[in-house]
């Protein structure tokens, strides 16, 4: 299999659409992801897996937090912004949760500080105890096979 086909498979796969944040002396840097999930609930912790590329990297690994943003589904201007497909756009405008940089609006959002990271090919997958958390009543973003997408709730099947 080539490059193409290998992202074009793992496109198949729908997903919410997060922003990771992080804070490094004062400065928030963001970073559009759907490489994300949970991984224990006894502590609470998730992964988010970042490219060895990505300016983010190193801002996470010198401030040792993050956050993670699952957008709503009217917030996928946000979503381009961070992943650098906007280049003139306004400027965003950031809250706290546990006094860590979120995206005000976002379905949920999840203040994380690091408590491991590891190098796995050409990303690093930074494990993220969770210090808060907070929720809205909200549609999510969905990106699937390339393009932004809304639930639709499906009819119950009966038998």
């Amino acid at each position: 299999m080539d490059d193409r086909q290998f992202r074009q498979a793992m496109g198949k796969f729908a997903t919410g659409v997060t922003v990771i944040a992080t804070e490094v002396e004062g400065d928030v840097h963001g970073m559009t992801a759907n490489a994300f999930m949970s991984v224990s609930l006894d502590p609470k912790l998730v992964v988010i897996s970042i490219g060895e590329k990505a300016k983010i990297l190193n801002k996470i690994k010198e401030s040792n937090i993050f956050t993670v943003n699952i957008l709503a589904a009217d917030q996928q201007e946000l979503s381009m912004i961070f992943a650098g497909q906007l280049k003139e756009h306004k400027e965003v405008e950031f809250g706290r949760l546990d006094g860590k940089p979120v995206l005000t609006g976002a379905v949920t959002q999840i203040a994380c500080e690091v408590s491991a990271e590891h190098v796995e090919g050409d990303h690093t997958l930074f494990i993220g105890k969770v210090t808060d958390i907070h929720l809205e009543d909200k549609e999510p973003l969905i990106f699937y096979s390339g393009k932004y997408r809304s639930i639709v709730e499906q009819q119950p099947v009966t038998i």
